[in-house]
């Protein structure tokens, strides 16, 4: 038996992801929902841009007053 866990599958049948699971009340077809809209690009969600592009932009607002 191997330790490394390879598919979503495997790692949401193993016994002690289960326990963990089972104790914060959430269900694996509730894990496999939150990856799934996870992997498709958000079409009506506004986007955040990355930190630096936040930090040059707030930078350039603070120094240009």
């Amino acid at each position: 038996m191997s330790d490394r866990i390879n598919t979503l599958d495997e790692l949401l049948s193993d016994p002690m992801v289960l326990l963990v699971m089972e104790r914060d009340r959430v269900r694996p077809e509730q894990v496999r929902l939150l990856l799934e809209r996870a992997r498709r690009p958000a079409v009506d969600e506004p986007s955040v841009p990355p930190a630096h592009v936040v930090a040059k932009s707030c930078l350039q607002n603070w120094l240009g007053r």
